[in-house]
């Protein structure tokens, strides 16, 4: 196992439970570590917390999520805090680890019922929820919103163990109506999918993961991943001519709409892409060779052309769809699939077939990706759309990498899905998400543009040749990586601009 591998709900549960029957650790000492691991996370955000706040209060609920709390409301009560802990259910309801917890917290104060949660003595509070953890599966008929306001006016903060009560762990959706809001979720062994998907980061607040002993030598089945900074060898040219970094081609629609696909080349380029070529509409020729001088520019009017261009091996990947028009795309998208080159496909590319998707996807091939934003993915995926627009009552909730792997597997080839939370799916089951998140937040990409060279970053990488999921994750990571260089103020243009700046500052992995 990696340290960027996410887990799910069962997945961490299956974890456990090999350790534990294994005889390599007892659920009462994973319960202390875990306690320990939140009491830790509390104390370096909040330093001398027990002088900030007036008390901790402790939401425990039936199962190990529960017992974890137990351990930590004894913890800081040995630390010096006044702690106050609120159980949810009666002591037989409770697991045996999480009841053996409880009887320790026995000896050094009392558990009250829940439904008294609300009426807390007066101060500044620090709530932490230990009420369900990952195993919730369905929706919390509790006062959440209510509690939560309650600390807020207090001036106080809120503390979730390894995730808000009312989030499913699997998707990051709220199930039911609501899901606690925490300042801070402390989570355990791996971080789960939920903590970077949907609205999981903004309901998580910051985030920490706390080691609890367990192997990470004993797992052999795939994991989602979450993409982190490439290798710089992978990225950086060493030795090697312009010839052996490969030759992208981009299409572009006609005259006035290939602002597009100029964005799209100078993403390739900027990239690493050894020769960017922009086949173009005769009508459009001029303005694309007077607009970017490092460009090559050939004409392509029709799949007669298109076809007698990709010929010439050289072109060593395909660029479609930003600015390409639907009719274009109509007539050039089958011609450039059937070359078999590794090939982008994005925007009208797209669009153009949202009435017949399957005259797109009987098309494909492996060395494809589509790349669509929620509308576009939803005109061509319109069941798995469906799945993830529904409302979440029971957990685990279908997710968006469940949407991206089944439209992946339906497609048989690459799909990235944009947004905050993008994910990365191939038909080999491999699956990665790209989170703009918590500290990496890039909400300047939400600019006209950015997606086009977005494209062009992938269709550069995979001009160079190399594992060509990998490349579709570096480019994500190193699109967001410009944008968050960049800072408020952001535009398309600005984003090819940031390679150079980023490269140079890439480090070992």
């Amino acid at each position: 196992m990696a340290k960027n591998d996410l887990v799910t709900a069962s997945q961490m549960r299956t974890m456990e439970k090999r350790a534990m029957d294994a005889n390599e650790v007892s659920g009462l000492t994973l319960m202390e570590r875990a306690g320990r691991g939140v009491v830790s996370a509390i104390q370096h955000k909040w330093p001398g917390g027990q002088a900030i706040f007036a008390q901790a209060v402790v939401l425990c609920g039936p199962g190990n999520n529960g017992g974890d709390g137990y351990v930590i409301a004894r913890l800081l009560k040995e630390a010096g805090w006044n702690v106050l802990v609120f159980a949810l259910g009666t002591p037989t309801s409770s697991s045996p680890d999480a009841l053996a917890n409880r009887q320790l917290w026995d000896g050094l104060g009392s558990v009250s019922s829940l439904s008294e949660a609300l009426d807390l003595p007066a101060g500044q509070t620090l709530l932490i929820d230990a009420l369900f953890g990952t195993g919730l599966t369905r929706p919390v008929a509790l006062p959440m919103n209510t509690w939560v306001a309650n600390v807020r006016d207090t001036g106080g903060a809120v503390v979730a163990v390894d995730i808000p009560s009312g989030l499913c762990s699997d998707s990051g959706r709220v199930i039911g109506e609501q899901a606690l809001q925490a300042d801070l979720t402390v989570t355990f062994h791996k971080r789960k999918l939920g903590h970077f998907l949907a609205e999981g980061p903004a309901t998580c607040g910051s985030l920490v993961c706390s080691g609890i002993g367990l192997r990470t030598d004993n797992w052999d089945e795939p994991l989602c991943k979450l993409v982190v900074r490439p290798d710089r060898n992978r990225i950086l040219k060493s030795t090697g001519h312009k010839f052996s970094y490969g030759h992208a081609l981009v299409l572009s629609g006609s005259a006035g709409k290939s602002g597009a696909a100029r964005l799209s080349a100078m993403g390739a380029l900027r990239i690493g892409a050894g020769l960017v070529t922009i086949g173009a509409a005769k009508s459009s020729l001029s303005e694309i060779a007077q607009a970017i001088t490092s460009l090559m520019v050939t004409e392509i009017d029709d799949a007669r052309d298109l076809g007698e261009t990709l010929q010439d091996p050289r072109y060593s990947s395909v660029c479609l769809g930003p600015g390409l028009g639907f009719e274009r795309a109509r007539t050039l998208v089958p011609t450039a699939l059937a070359s078999r080159r590794p090939t982008v496909l994005d925007a009208d590319a797209l669009s153009a077939f949202a009435d017949a998707p399957g005259d797109l996807l009987s098309g494909l091939h492996k060395d494809c990706i589509l790349t669509p934003h929620g509308g576009e993915f939803a005109r061509l995926f319109p069941d798995f759309a469906s799945k993830l627009s529904e409302a979440a009552t029971s957990g685990p909730a279908y997710s968006k990498v469940d949407a991206a792997r089944d439209a992946s597997q339906t497609a048989g080839c690459m799909v990235l899905m944009k947004g905050p939370d993008t994910v990365i799916a191939a038909p080999d089951g491999r699956v990665a998400i790209c989170a703009s998140v918590y500290e990496y937040t890039a909400p300047w990409l939400a600019t006209a543009g950015s997606g086009d060279v977005l494209t062009g970053f992938i269709c550069g990488l995979w001009a160079r040749g190399g594992d060509l999921f990998q490349s579709a994750c570096d480019a994500a990571w190193l699109h967001a990586e410009c944008a968050r260089t960049f800072g408020p103020g952001l535009i398309a243009e600005d984003i090819p601009a940031m390679i150079p700046r980023v490269l140079k500052e890439l480090g070992p992995q």
